[in-house]
């Protein structure tokens, strides 16, 4: 008998990683977004901060309309702790004019799922 190959996986194409915020696939890269979601999360940004933009000055319709941002982009992208930052930033009154879902939404696109390096940190060490 010959011994048995190792099974070889090649990674993921882009559109195709699986599900947002996935674990990471065989080859150990965290998944990507394809780029309908990516195109979609943009678009939700953008008009959330556009909209926001002119009630700046009315608070609660602010955050009613972010807190329906952050449900639509956690949607879209999954679950994403860079979303959270945003959702906080976009809470501070005067704040709210700068486009931070943009700006989540680019980090997110750039960086991928941000996720702790495993064994980083054990009880009893600082």
């Amino acid at each position: 008998m010959k011994p048995d190959k190792p099974l070889t996986t090649a990674p993921l194409p882009l559109d195709t990683a699986g599900p947002p915020g996935g674990k990471p696939n065989a080859a150990g890269t965290p998944p990507r977004f394809s780029k309908k979601r990516l195109a979609a999360a943009f678009a939700i940004a953008a008009a959330s901060d556009a909209v926001g933009a002119f009630f700046t000055l009315a608070p609660p319709v602010a955050w009613v309309v972010d807190i329906v941002t952050a449900a639509l982009l956690f949607a879209v992208l999954g679950w994403q702790w860079l979303l959270l930052p945003g959702l906080v930033l976009e809470a501070i009154p005067g704040l709210a004019v700068f486009p931070f879902w943009l700006l989540v939404v680019a980090a997110i696109a750039g960086w991928g799922t941000v996720r702790p390096k495993p064994g980083r940190f054990r009880k009893g060490e600082q």
